[in-house]
């Protein structure tokens, strides 16, 4: 089988450091290869792949300011788009704009589609779902309004993330320093609790920074690092008493979740979105609706067993389930 694996341009796949979209398509890009599949990785050209990677945007628009985002996202699905007939499927993780060359092409196209930015963009999924074939990363994110053909979650390589048996005293907060996902919540979390919290991540909203976080920001109780990646990444995530999620929208997945998890590091999160698709309740975190809930499960974390953490990404979140469910769904796609 030969396959257009289509990534996005705002980061390098795989990313640095910060780029989910990214990431999850290069994981599934080299677990395929790994199964024999022919897979041509359509990325910016400094992406890595043991595949075959072509590409005509030179660096990714989220890392060089040269690089016009709008300007270089059609260049790089014309590109695919022109050879389309080479390949027996069109995988897109790059969002809506492939849609517009659905009907311009024979070859089957699968989007995943990594969730909802706005309702404004509905109208590039409905009008063509009946030829793309969709599929949710989570059960969650499916939206009312649209068929899929499968519910996929991601998986992550289970062996990049040690387990660490004991974590630390410390608590994390994990992602984007946006509103969405929660930085200010955690530190009210952590200060109730009176633990020293760690932040990582992207500085994305950089008023909220400024507001929420660098007044905080004293080294002693909170303690921002930036963006990590690599050995770094995995130590922060195994090394935390467990991971604050507190978001404030509905997140379709949550790498970070099941990445802390996999190093044995239970997660507190927010009732809200795919959390309670990942978190098992008093088993591997707590779910919770309130700042006091989290400062209560703060001081539980105690009753989990990190090595069950772990086992129930062993079971369920792996590389290995990911790629079989996307080759499951490839052989159902007629005319493939």
């Amino acid at each position: 089988m030969r396959v257009a694996m289509l990534a996005p341009i705002a980061w390098r796949t795989p990313p640095r450091t910060y780029g989910p979209w990214e990431l999850v398509t290069s994981m599934l890009t080299e677990a395929l290869l790994e199964r024999g599949v022919d897979v041509t990785l359509f990325a910016t050209r400094d992406s890595i792949t043991a595949g075959k990677l072509d590409g005509v945007v030179p660096a990714p628009y989220a890392e060089d300011d040269s690089i016009d985002a709008k300007v270089w996202e059609f260049r790089h699905l014309a590109h695919l788009f022109e050879q389309a007939g080479r390949f027996d499927l069109i995988h897109n993780q790059a969002d809506f704009p492939a849609h517009a060359f659905a009907r311009l092409t024979s070859t089957p196209i699968v989007t995943t589609i990594h969730g909802f930015s706005s309702e404004r963009i509905l109208p590039m999924y409905a009008e063509y779902q009946k030829v793309v074939h969709f599929v949710a990363i989570s059960e969650a994110d499916r939206h009312p309004d649209l068929r899929y053909a499968a519910t996929i979650h991601h998986g992550i390589p289970i062996g990049d993330f040690p387990f660490d048996p004991k974590g630390s005293d410390d608590l994390l907060f994990f992602g984007r320093i946006h509103p969405d996902k929660g930085a200010a919540e955690a530190i009210a979390a952590a200060r109730a609790s009176r633990r020293h919290l760690h932040l990582y991540g992207i500085v994305q909203d950089r008023d909220y920074y400024e507001r929420e976080v660098l007044p905080a920001a004293d080294g002693v109780s909170v303690t921002y690092h930036g963006a990590v990646g690599g050995t770094q990444r995995q130590r922060a995530l195994g090394e935390a008493h467990a991971l604050l999620h507190l978001i404030n929208f509905d997140e379709p997945f949550g790498l970070s979740v099941i990445e802390a998890m996999a190093c044995g590091t239970p997660v507190i999160a927010s009732r809200r979105g795919s959390m309670p698709e990942l978190i098992d309740h008093g088993v591997t975190g707590f779910l919770v609706d309130s700042l006091e809930e989290a400062r209560q499960a703060i001081e539980r974390i105690h009753e989990i067993d990190r090595s069950a953490v772990r086992r129930a990404v062993i079971e369920r979140f792996t590389i290995d389930r990911m790629a079989d469910a996307y080759l499951s769904l490839y052989g159902r796609i007629p005319g493939r």
